[in-house]
């Protein structure tokens, strides 16, 4: 079973490649990297493409964190919410990553929650942001390169959820059962978990 619409792959040297960095880190191939296998070279620039944008801001991990799992649950993304959610986790505490998955923002500085509501704000309708939204994050103390470096990294995380959900990539069960329960429970949109 390929967690997809798709069929499996041709495995390609650099498919195997991609198959070999998820069992050394995460114990399993994922998902969403055997639908990606078509493109091992096209999900590898897009993954660099993400941390050049994301590079500029000087925002930290728990604030990477914020900022995807944001992006993805208003998307109802649901792999993404998943990794995402729980990587978040990690950084912070559960509770904190519930609240940015369900959208209270409960736990978050105001410069981060003026974040998650400007990744929000992208994905719903990026025509209907204003002049006023982006002061906003001035106000709250982040400089112009700053919010162009979000922006671009909201964007492309929208590019890479939106191939997985088209494709009917389903979050892997492997990794749900790694992730605490109130992040799980925050998760009811996207795709069903793979059984």
């Amino acid at each position: 079973m390929t967690g997809s619409f798709l069929d499996e792959p041709p495995t390609t040297p650099q498919a195997q490649s991609l198959y070999d960095d998820d069992v050394a880190d995460s114990g399993f191939i994922r998902n969403f990297s055997r639908l990606w296998a078509y493109q091992p070279e096209t999900i590898g620039q897009l993954f660099q493409l993400m941390t050049a944008a994301f590079e500029p801001s000087g925002l930290s991990f728990r604030q990477r964190g914020i900022l995807v799992a944001a992006t993805a649950s208003t998307r109802g993304d649901s792999y993404c919410s998943l990794a995402w959610g729980g990587k978040l986790a990690e950084a912070s505490d559960a509770e904190l990553a519930a609240g940015v998955l369900t959208g209270t923002d409960e736990g978050l500085t105001e410069q981060e929650a003026a974040m998650s509501t400007w990744a929000r704000s992208v994905v719903r309708d990026p025509n209907a942001t204003s002049p006023a939204d982006v002061q906003g994050l001035r106000d709250a103390g982040m400089s112009d390169e700053q919010i162009f470096a979000i922006t671009a990294f909201v964007a492309l995380r929208l590019a890479f959820s939106t191939v997985n959900d088209a494709l009917g990539a389903h979050p892997d069960a492997r990794l749900v059962e790694s992730l605490p329960t109130i992040v799980t429970d925050a998760i009811t949109y996207g795709r069903p978990v793979q059984e």
